[in-house]
């Protein structure tokens, strides 16, 4: 029997009170939590923080590496939605991230996703069928259905989609929801089908009509896209009502922090301690009934310890069903060893893959929004050279391809504005939602030099400057490498710069570039298949008079 204590300021959430004590865990559970009567302590135990919604493989890490970086800022579980390489591999990539992260002691819990692929206008490396979903809800690992993207569809009440949703409901599964922008009665019909959260609020104001027609609000804290300065208030007014989530969250930025981030800037803006805590760590357990301690006798001992309330609190401690797994910024969480698991089938490319015949004297454009996953639509001339229209660089309108890496296709063709690079191209394997190649560029031979790189690592990311090839391969689905998680942040940290050095103004480049595939995002994307209108929910043509 494994009996030790730890003892600090108790921060007990239930009954909203701090008081110097003495926290005893037995095995894995607290057996007991006593006060201290005339001590002082320096430091706090609270419970350890959730990540309501994350998609593990946008960290680029398989999840045994992403764990040991979490535990350093104090979280101690993840609602896990594994549809990215369940687009990759189907049931067989869920499976592969359920036994990783079976090996280190840390609480993934992950989702069936019912929207592999996204929609039927894009190519994926599998499907997720609606007997899928049945097979996987038989494991107790699956504690929910994931975002249901497919938001038109039910709305439209494909039965297909329905099915998934009855399945779920069957199953007695919390149903996620994805729905950017959606208001009104069909908002209400959305919601009807036993929807239940949602991560997409553009405003203030949408995140409120869901809230008040019973939807949970997840506040995103993300590397490309985040929520917080937009819905930081509901933390204040509606605490019951709300969940902090990352949803993506790239290497270099998980070093820096994680959930720990959202808390500190919820306390900077002077909100209430107990209501901070509802939602970073109450909330998620509730809602998705997950196993993880709330900081009470006969919880599991998951918790942490830390050496103030505000905005400068560090995280000193985690403790996960009673092991330490993280002391002062370092994880006591051991490297595992891992397989690797793909679907790349593209065959290399040539500049002339990437020439577009001139059609008419103005194109479609999609203009990328810096920290959204949205994207408005523009018009601009078609810059034209010996019949090819090519980059117009000086007004950044770049030329864009989507590739189907799942078999040998000719690639789609787009323009992009607000990447920003003046020279060489930004090539990767994250397209979201379905993962086949992007690339965008000065130039078709740049573009073909960058994805010739890309295919021959089998997936990952690469900057090309017109002279010096840079890449991170992610041999693992395309999505993931199996590196120590500083290593994999160091190197994508590195091309992050270089994407930013060749003139790129965005926050996170590469985390930008992989949504514009992202077909159920509006307004206008790019799919292996064609450019894609997000507002109509077809495809358009590029050229126009």
């Amino acid at each position: 029997m494994n009996i030790f204590s730890v003892s600090g300021n108790v921060v007990d959430i239930q009954n909203q009170e701090i008081y110097p004590g003495t926290v005893t865990i037995t095995n894995s559970r607290i057996s007991s939590i006593t006060r201290d009567e005339g001590k002082s302590y320096d430091n706090y135990i609270i419970p350890g923080f959730i990540d309501s919604h994350i998609h593990i493989e946008s960290s680029m890490l398989i999840p045994s590496s992403f764990a040991r970086l979490a535990v350093i800022h104090g979280t101690v579980a993840t609602v896990s939605d594994p549809h990215e390489i369940g687009n990759v591999l189907g049931i067989e990539g869920v499976n592969y991230m359920i036994e990783d992260g079976d090996k280190v002691p840390f609480k993934f819990y992950f989702g069936a996703s019912p929207c592999v692929p996204a929609t039927p206008f894009e190519t994926s490396g599998a499907i997720i069928t609606a007997d899928d979903i049945r097979k996987l809800f038989e494991n107790p690992k699956i504690k929910y259905m994931s975002e249901m993207m497919n938001f038109p569809g039910v709305i439209n009440e494909v039965p297909e989609v329905l099915e998934k949703i009855r399945i779920a409901k069957e199953a007695g599964r919390p149903i996620d929801g994805h729905a950017p922008g959606l208001m009104g009665d069909d908002l209400y019909k959305y919601i009807s089908y036993g929807i239940s959260t949602d991560h997409e609020s553009l405003t203030l104001e949408e995140a409120i009509d869901k809230l008040y027609k019973g939807m949970m609000i997840l506040i995103r804290d993300g590397s490309a896209a985040s929520s917080f300065d937009t819905l930081h208030k509901l933390v204040e007014t509606r605490p019951d009502m709300c969940m902090f989530c990352s949803d993506d969250k790239h290497p270099d930025d998980l070093i820096e922090g994680h959930i720990n981030n959202a808390v500190k800037k919820s306390f900077a803006l002077g909100y209430n301690l107990w209501k901070i805590l509802e939602v970073a760590t109450v909330n998620p357990i509730r809602h998705y009934k997950l196993d993880v301690g709330m900081l009470r006798v006969d919880d599991p001992a998951d918790f942490i310890v830390v050496d103030s309330l505000d905005e400068n609190m560090s995280v000193l401690q985690t403790y996960i069903e009673g092991q330490l797994v993280a002391n002062n910024g370092r994880p006591i969480i051991d490297e595992v060893s891992y397989s690797v698991v793909n679907k790349f089938e593209a065959n290399q490319t040539k500049p002339e893959d990437f020439q577009l015949a001139h059609k008419a004297s103005n194109i479609r454009v999609i203009e990328a929004i810096n920290n959204q996953l949205i994207t408005k639509k523009i018009t601009a001339p078609a810059k034209t050279q010996n019949g090819n229209v090519v980059s117009d660089v000086d007004n950044d309108i770049l030329k864009m391809a989507v590739i189907n890496r799942y078999k040998p296709s000719k690639p789609a063709l787009a323009f992009i504005k607000n990447i920003g690079i003046k020279e060489g191209a930004l090539a990767s394997s994250i397209a979201h939602d379905s993962h086949n190649i992007i690339v965008v560029g000065t130039s078709d031979e740049a573009m073909s030099v960058a994805v010739n790189e890309l295919i021959s690592n089998k997936g990952g990311i690469v900057c090309y400057d017109g002279r010096v090839l840079s890449s991170l391969p992610l041999p693992i689905a395309g999505l993931m490498s199996g590196e120590d998680g500083w290593q994999v942040g160091k190197k994508y940290a590195d091309l992050d710069k270089k994407a930013k050095d060749m003139g790129s103004k965005l926050k996170a480049p590469f985390m930008t570039l992989s949504f514009m595939a992202l077909l159920v995002i509006p307004s206008i994307k790019l799919s292996d298949e064609g450019l894609f209108d997000g507002d109509t929910f077809k495809f358009t043509d590029l050229f126009l008079e």
